[in-house]
């Protein structure tokens, strides 16, 4: 069995998951990460209907600076046995590298336990989001389209990650790949007039200090505009709708742009943008149906010219090389055969 961490549940953790799918003994268990292993933080016994006791037993184990886990028994059942609720709570005070981990390790708890036996997930930065009203208006979004709610989007786009990541709690990487931030909403609305095609381009920068992914610029762009579009001190991300001609047909390509300046900026910014890249593309076509035709790196916009773009969306694919001249033999005298490449067409053996 892999882990996306190699963070495993304790032998008391898979104690306490066995009695409580098999009976009602607890209401509420809550998980945490201690010595790189899963292990129980508490338990607490059923003595109300679930909604009559919810706020008053989650809220209190929802700690300010420190991520957790929280299964709540609810009291319904399937053909497995009880329902339970899956919380994942990542506080926004608490350390990134501790949001990643327990973002990437939460997979695994779900495997320990049981997919089967957990009928909702609600991820959530603040004690609202996993209150008995705040689940409730998960329920209620859940028939709602596109834009949803930043902590639902996140939680998405982490499920879309939770395979990609292997760190532990002394892991020191910089680049820690498929951590993924929501998208704030301004972003999604502007992603979807880019689909419709009402933008021609869309600038997404990271908010570090909400941890949401922000729209930035959605002016309209043509080739000539973009390389002022690129910042030379942060990086960002770009959509851009190419519109040329390519063999006499008009083309409208999305081209998906990532600029970094190297090393004028901050660790944290190269590892954040970095992580969050491909969670954002993979969203962008799986949820918003935006087809990319082409996704470029860069690390300057002066490299964004008219020429540059169209090679990039339309590489030449079979380019004749000059062949090698190779120095000629003594006069006079030929070597022995070499084997050399096929005469090309119209053009005579030696």
């Amino acid at each position: 069995m892999s882990h996306q961490t190699g963070i495993q549940a304790g032998n008391d953790v898979k104690d306490v998951f066995a009695n409580a799918k098999s009976g009602d003994q607890y209401r509420l268990l809550k998980i945490v990460i201690e010595d790189e292993q899963l292990t129980l933080g508490g338990t607490r016994q059923a003595s109300k209907k679930w909604d009559q006791e919810y706020d008053s037993l989650v809220l209190p184990l929802l700690e300010d600076d420190l991520p957790c886990y929280i299964l709540y028994r609810l009291d319904t059942s399937n053909n497995q046995g009880y329902e339970w609720i899956f919380l994942a709570w990542s506080p926004d005070h608490s350390a990134v590298r501790h949001k990643m981990l327990y973002a990437a390790t939460r997979a695994t708890l779900k495997k320990e336990f049981g997919g089967g036996h957990i009928k909702d997930e609600i991820f959530g930065t603040v004690k609202d989001d996993l209150s008995l009203s705040g689940y409730k208006k998960y329920l209620t979004s859940q028939a709602a389209p596109l834009p949803l709610t930043a902590a639902e989007e996140e939680l998405r786009q982490i499920k879309l990650s939770e395979v990609q990541t292997d760190i532990s709690v002394d892991t020191k990487q910089q680049t820690l790949a498929g951590v993924a931030f929501p998208l704030h909403g301004d972003a999604v609305n502007a992603l979807e007039r880019f689909r419709d095609k009402k933008l021609n381009y869309v600038q997404l920068e990271i908010d570090f200090e909400k941890e949401v992914i922000r729209l930035c610029n959605s002016e309209a762009t043509e080739v000539k505009d973009l390389p002022m579009r690129i910042p030379k001190d942060a990086a960002r991300y770009h959509f851009f709708l190419y519109k040329h001609s390519h063999e006499g047909d008009y083309l409208e390509s999305t081209v998906f742009i990532y600029s970094m300046p190297g090393y004028k900026c901050s660790i944290r910014e190269r590892m954040l943008y970095s992580s969050c890249k491909n969670p954002l593309v993979d969203m962008v076509e799986s949820k918003l149906q935006i087809e990319i035709e082409k996704k470029l790196e860069i690390d300057n916009g002066d490299e964004l010219t008219s020429d540059f773009l169209y090679e990039e969306v339309h590489p030449k694919q079979h380019a004749h090389k000059q062949a090698f001249a190779k120095p000629k033999g003594p006069a006079g005298k030929r070597g022995g055969r070499r084997i050399t490449r096929p005469p090309a067409e119209g053009e005579e053996e030696d």
